[in-house]
C-alpha cells in the first residue's frame, strides 16, 4: 500500500514537472491544479471516512457475523461499502450540476476550470479508490503494486500525451477521465470476483454509525492543505499564485507515508488496557526508527530544494521552493503520535477538539502572516505552527487526562535534537547563509 501510494505521488510528480516545461502557460497550469484541488476537497473526507470505517467492519460487525452468506467467502461487506461510495458521488455530481450555473470556487476568475468534466470526474473517481482495499482485505497485497505500476503508467501515457503534442489542456482531463474508466472496469471485475452482491440496509446502516463520526474527523483534520489553497485563492485571486503556492505546498511523502502507516498499524494495539504499558513502549521504538530515517532525509531535501525546484519545473517556479522548505518542517509534529494512543482508545471527540483548534488558529494566523507581508509563504508557516499546536494539545491531554507522560511514548532526547537540527538548517537556508542552487 505504501509502494502504491509512492508510484501515485511520483506520477503527479512527473506530470507537474512536463507540465511547466510544455507550451502551456501558468494559468493553464493553475487551470489543472485547480481542477485536480477541487476534486480532492470536494471528495477526500467522505471517501477516507467511508473506507476507513470498513476496515474494522469487515467480518467484525452485527450485521454479518461470518463471511457471505452464500458460504464462498465473498463479502456483503465490500458490495455494501461500493454502494455508499457511489450513492455519495452521484448525491455530489448532482448538487454540483444543481448549482453550476452559480458555481465559483475562490474568485477563480468567477469560474471553476472545465466544470462539467471536473463533476464527471467527481462522479466516476470517488467509488475506484476502493480497488486497492479489496486486495488489501482479500490479503492479495501483490496485486496492489501490480495494479498501481499498471494503471498510473497508463494514466501518465494518457494525460502527458496531449501536452507533448501540443494539444490543448482539455485533451489531458479527458485522458484523466479515461483512466478513471478502464479503473471502473477493473472495479466491476473485482465486485463480480470478491463480493457478494447483496444489498442490506442494515449493514449500511451500522457502516455510516461508525463512518460519519470519521467522515467529519476527516473533513475537519484533514481541511488544512484544502483551507491553505482557499487562502491563497482568496486573496490573490491569480491562477500563477495558486499554481506557486501549489507545487510548494507538498509534505516530503516519505516522512507522511511512514507516519501514517506507523499511526494506522498501532491503532489496534491500544484498544484494551491491558497492553497500554507494552504498546507506548512499542511505539517509542518504532517512532525512534522513523526519525533516524525522515530526520536526515527530510535535511538532505531541504539542502537540495532550491537547487531542483527551478531545474524539476522551470525558473518562474522558485517561489514554490520556499513553501516547500516550510512544509518539510512538519516531519516535527509528524513524528509523534499522541492521536494513535487517542483514537485507540476511542477518545475520537478529543482529536474533533484539537482539529477544530488547528482551523481555528489557521485561517486569522494565515491572513495575518499575509498581511505582514510574507505572502504565500506566511499561509505554509502557519500551517506548520497549527500542526505543532494541535500535537502539543493531544499530548497535553494524554499527560493531563490520562496520566501518560510523553516520555512513554516519545523518544524525547532524539526527538528534541533532531527537531533542533532541522530549525537550525531550515534558518541557515532561509537566510541563505546555506545557499545550494
Amino acid at each position: 500500500m505504501q509502494l502504491f501510494q509512492l508510484i501515485k505521488f511520483t506520477v503527479f510528480l512527473i506530470i507537474s514537472i512536463v507540465l511547466t516545461k510544455s507550451h502551456l502557460s501558468r494559468a493553464e497550469i493553475g487551470s489543472w491544479e485547480m481542477f485536480l484541488f477541487i476534486s480532492g476537497l470536494i471528495t477526500f473526507f467522505w471517501v477516507t471516512g467511508i473506507i476507513q470505517s470498513l476496515l474494522p467492519l469487515y467480518h467484525r460487525n452485527r450485521t454479518y457475523r461470518k463471511i457471505g452468506d452464500n458460504g464462498e467467502g465473498k463479502s456483503p461487506e465490500i458490495f455494501n461499502t461500493f454502494l455508499l461510495l457511489c450513492f455519495f458521488s452521484l448525491l455530489f455530481f448532482a448538487a454540483g450540476h444543481a448549482i453550476k450555473s452559480n458555481f465559483s470556487v475562490f474568485n477563480f476568475r468567477g469560474n471553476v476550470p472545465y466544470l462539467n468534466l471536473l463533476l464527471l470526474y467527481i462522479l466516476l473517481s470517488s467509488p475506484v479508490c476502493l480497488i486497492e482495499y479489496i486486495y488489501l482485505l482479500n490479503n492479495r497485497s501483490h496485486r496492489i503494486l501490480q495494479y498501481g505500476i499498471y494503471t498510473f503508467s497508463l494514466q501518465l501515457i494518457l494525460v502527458l500525451a496531449p501536452v507533448i503534442l501540443g494539444k490543448d489542456l482539455i485533451w489531458s482531463i479527458y485522458g484523466l477521465l479515461a483512466i478513471t474508466a478502464i479503473r471502473w472496469v477493473w472495479l466491476i471485475i473485482l465486485l463480480r470476483r470478491y463480493t457478494e452482491m447483496k444489498i442490506s440496509t442494515k449493514f449500511m446502516k451500522e457502516h455510516l454509525y461508525l463512518g460519519l463520526p470519521l467522515i467529519l474527523t476527516t473533513l475537519i483534520s484533514g481541511s488544512a492543505q484544502y483551507t491553505d489553497g482557499i487562502i491563497v485563492s482568496a486573496v490573490y485571486r491569480d491562477p500563477a499564485w495558486f499554481a506557486w503556492f501549489r507545487y510548494g505546498a507538498k509534505e516530503f511523502p516519505l516522512v507522511l507515508m511512514l507516519a501514517n502507516g506507523l499511526s494506522n498499524a498501532m491503532l489496534p494495539e491500544f484498544s484494551t488496557r491491558s497492553q497500554m504499558k507494552d504498546s507506548l513502549a512499542k511505539i517509542r521504538a518504532k517512532s525512534k526508527s522513523l526519525m533516524h530515517i525522515c530526520f536526515p532525509a527530510t535535511m538532505v531535501i531541504m539542502l537540495f530544494a532550491r537547487w531542483l525546484y527551478p531545474r524539476m519545473f522551470t525558473p518562474e517556479f522558485q517561489k514554490s521552493a520556499d513553501v516547500f522548505l516550510i512544509y518539510s518542517l512538519l516531519v516535527i509534529p509528524r513524528l509523534i503520535f499522541p492521536q494513535t494512543v487517542i483514537v485507540g482508545r476511542k477518545k475520537t471527540q478529543v482529536t474533533l477538539i484539537a482539529a477544530l483548534l488547528e482551523i481555528a488558529v489557521n485561517i486569522p494566523l494565515s491572513l495575518l502572516l499575509i498581511k505582514l507581508g510574507y505572502n504565500i509563504v506566511g499561509v505554509a508557516f502557519a500551517t506548520f505552527i497549527v500542526y505543532l499546536i494541535g500535537k502539543i494539545f493531544l499530548a497535553g491531554y494524554l499527560w493531563v487526562k490520562m496520566k501518560i507522560k510523553p516520555s512513554e511514548y516519545i523518544p524525547v532526547k532524539i526527538y528534541l535534537i533532531y527537531s533542533f537540527l532541522l530549525g537550525l538548517l531550515f534558518i541557515l537556508i532561509d537566510h541563505r547563509i546555506i545557499n545550494i542552487q
